[in-house]
């Protein structure tokens, strides 16, 4: 693993990150571990990775906040209609309200006869009413409005652009665990090399033919070859657990990666043809674009406070005292509002705003910029890491063949082991060198899909899978 450890962005993968500092490198553990063996393709893989991973379930959560605001602002374009009803036992003393007992006399005698009033008074009163109010006209409600539609769509692409983050985590993750399971493979055919080395240099050494030196390089080689596979095995097993936890399976969980590693050559594609690709597809792009939406909808609710607001409201009601019914009472009203002088902060409320936009554009401009160089970097890595990975293959050919022919010259006597020890650590460099190669040109497709803003839709073409 050594020339893999190489790699920044695989030592990267090594370092175990932390969901405390990036929640993409988090999820939700969904089941607990099974005994059976779990086979899975990096199709499953991502399916997993976002149905799981903990920074996409955050970015969903703020979705759904979102809609909730803008349901509940739609609140103030439909009318607010409640309903009260009351009931209740009240006791008056008159004399304490001012009505003395001249006063109370007074009131008697327009009474008719024999009708007695007590300074102490019962009555039974229920009540019954209906309000309705509803805004007409508000220009700072109208520019709400569309600033939260703009804020909505904005989190919206902010989870889409969440979604290609999760699927270039578990893809990596998964692309690095099949490298690790390559070491693991080319370590084990070292060993059994080494060992085949070693027994003919044992044999030769006890027919008298070769020194014991020969026979102790094999046995060196055969014990490099051992730590080397005890080396790549660990690799490889924590390549499985990053993996596990990439897309919430339990870390105990046995699983086998069922897809090889991917090859295939990238379709030419000019930087031009891509910076229009990304513009269209960027979700990071577009949410900034919804945000500038938003924020000049912010500008236009401030503007709007210097118009007027209109509204109506009203209400019907019906009363019962002591079971005697009452004529109904009702209110109808119309309200127009208009503020007279507010200038000093109405400004201050729109150039806040304004800087908010002035700031919004300016990432947008830098964006634009962003996307142009890492579309060309992300090019320029493919275009190269496809040529390493034709000199890797290249190396590999001439290290075998470099292997065959020294093994013939021992078998004849010509040599001893010492060169094909060499030969055979030379042959173990150009396997591995050919594994990160391959891994990084994956990585490197991969980079450029994501830079396209493509990634999620089109990994497989890009991976050639």
């Amino acid at each position: 693993m050594a020339l893999l450890c190489a790699s920044p962005a695989i030592c990267a993968q090594q370092a175990n990150p932390s969901s405390a500092l990036n929640p993409f490198f988090g999820s939700a553990t969904a089941h607990p571990a099974s005994s059976d063996l779990l086979r899975l393709s990096l199709d499953d893989a991502i399916a997993l990775g976002l149905k799981n991973n903990l920074g996409l379930k955050e970015a969903e959560e703020s979705e759904k906040a979102f809609q909730g605001r803008r349901t509940a602002d739609f609140q103030y374009f439909l009318p607010v209609i409640t309903l009260n009803g009351d009931l209740g036992v009240h006791q008056q003393n008159l004399a304490a309200l001012g009505f003395g007992p001249a006063t109370i006399k007074e009131f008697g005698s327009l009474l008719p006869p024999g009708t007695v009033i007590h300074e102490i008074t019962r009555d039974d009163l229920t009540e019954g009413k209906i309000q309705y109010g509803q805004m007409l006209f508000s220009g700072p409600v109208i520019a709400a409005w569309k600033a939260i539609g703009a804020a909505e769509r904005a989190s919206h692409y902010a989870k889409m652009s969440a979604r290609g983050e999760v699927v270039q985590q578990v893809a990596t993750a998964y692309l690095y665990a099949i490298a690790a399971e390559s070491e693991v493979d080319n370590a084990r055919a070292q060993q059994a090399t080494a060992e085949e080395l070693l027994r003919q240099a044992r044999a030769a050494h006890e027919a008298g033919v070769v020194a014991h030196l020969d026979e102790l390089r094999a046995q060196l080689q055969l014990e490099a070859q051992q730590l080397a596979l005890i080396s790549a095995q660990n690799a490889h097993e924590k390549a499985l657990i990053l993996l596990k936890r990439e897309i919430g399976i339990d870390p105990g969980e046995k699983i086998l990666l069922s897809d090889p590693a991917p090859y295939s050559e990238l379709a030419a594609q000019t930087p031009e043809e891509l910076n229009a690709v990304a513009y269209r597809n960027r979700q990071d792009y577009l949410t900034l674009q919804n945000q500038l939406v938003e924020m000049k909808a912010i500008v236009a609710a401030h503007r709007s406070q210097r118009l007027p607001s209109l509204s109506f409201g009203g209400y019907y009601g019906v009363s019962l005292v002591n079971d005697v019914g009452s004529h109904g009472n009702f209110a109808a009203q119309g309200t127009l509002s208009m503020p007279l002088f507010r200038e000093a902060g109405l400004r201050g409320d729109i150039d806040a705003a304004k800087a908010n936009v002035n700031a919004v554009n300016a990432q947008l401009d830098d964006l634009r910029v962003k996307i142009v160089q890492q579309v060309r970097s992300a090019l320029l890595d493919v275009n190269a890491s496809a040529k390493l990975v034709e000199v890797a293959g290249s190396n590999l050919d001439l290290a075998t063949r470099a292997l065959a022919d020294e093994s013939d010259r021992v078998n004849a006597g010509v040599d001893d082991n010492l060169p094909l020890v060499a030969a055979q650590a030379t042959l173990a460099s150009a396997e591995s060198y050919r594994v990160e190669s391959l891994y990084q040109y994956n990585l490197s497709k991969l980079a450029l899909a994501r830079a396209a803003g493509i990634l999620e839709s089109q990994y497989r073409e890009y991976l050639g899978r």
